[in-house]
């Protein structure tokens, strides 16, 4: 049962190692129902590797998660039937039609089979794709498949909504596009999103609250504004950024971030695939 005054997501001294590698440090952060919470940071900053905690693909090994009071180690199952996902790297087949992709997905998600094609429907609709429904998503431009990939994770009627990277590779006008669908759908549904990013621009502009992650640690918690606010006050910056903050709270260590090989070789072919 979903306990109705729950966080979203509640974290609390999330650790998890690949190897040697300690990619998140004790990462703590928790998400409001309804509210638009984003990751920012660069490549290597440990947000993909705490999203994938959250999702279940990954096992808490250290630390606890929740997902509106459900135990991400204990109840996967129970936490799962509470998302949509929508992944950095491409997850739309393009040999399929984007109604036949978003039935997929309905099927993997389990939506009762007498329900699939109006819920499929609808969930292209709230994208804007119904006119490119029946054409094969490997015609589809780079911003068409971000919002039938949003369709497919939306299908499910989650009540969180996790994107990893989900402007990767995208022109400005295509950015624009996914973040007003997006918007739109969480207007409508008062459905919680939490997001990583590496934009600046689309954090301040679309989050209600941020954590800025570095060297798999929370280095600064607040509103785009509130976390502006603070280095104006700490260090009388004048009309400061959040890449200022970033860069405040990161220091001169930016240089060594940037994940590992297959981490860049996939960012790059996702973003060649959706160019």
């Amino acid at each position: 049962m979903t306990h109705p005054s729950a966080p979203a997501v509640d974290c609390t001294g999330l650790r998890y190692r690949f190897g040697g590698t300690r990619a998140v440090d004790g990462v703590d952060f928790s998400v409001a129902p309804g509210e638009v919470f984003g990751l920012l940071g660069p490549n290597g900053a440990g947000k993909t590797t705490t999203i994938r905690a959250v999702t279940t693909l990954l096992p808490v090994s250290a630390g606890m998660i929740r997902v509106f009071g459900h135990d991400a180690a204990r109840e996967r199952m129970a936490v799962r039937r509470l998302l949509g996902y929508v992944p950095q790297q491409l997850s739309a087949d393009a040999a399929l039609t984007g109604r036949e992709n978003v039935r997929l997905f309905a099927t993997v998600y389990d939506v009762p089979r007498r329900e699939r094609r109006a819920r499929s429907a609808q969930a292209l609709a709230a994208v804007g794709l119904t006119d490119a429904a029946d054409r094969l998503a490997g015609t589809y431009s780079g911003g068409m498949v971000r919002r039938l990939e949003l369709a497919q994770a939306l299908v499910s009627a989650p009540r969180l909504l996790i994107l990893d990277e989900p402007t990767i590779g995208l022109d400005p006008i295509a950015r624009t596009s996914v973040w007003e669908r997006l918007t739109d759908v969480r207007r409508a549904t008062g459905m919680t999103v939490l997001v990583t990013t590496h934009s600046m621009d689309e954090a301040d502009r679309y989050a209600d609250r941020l954590a800025l992650m570095h060297r798999g640690r929370v280095r600064a918690l607040g509103t785009p504004q509130q976390l502006k606010d603070e280095l104006r006050a700490a260090t009388g910056a004048h009309r400061p950024t959040l890449e200022d903050v970033f860069r405040h709270h990161a220091g001169s260590g930016l240089d060594d971030t940037g994940g590992d090989f297959r981490d860049v070789r996939s960012t790059r072919r996702t973003a060649t695939r959706l160019g």
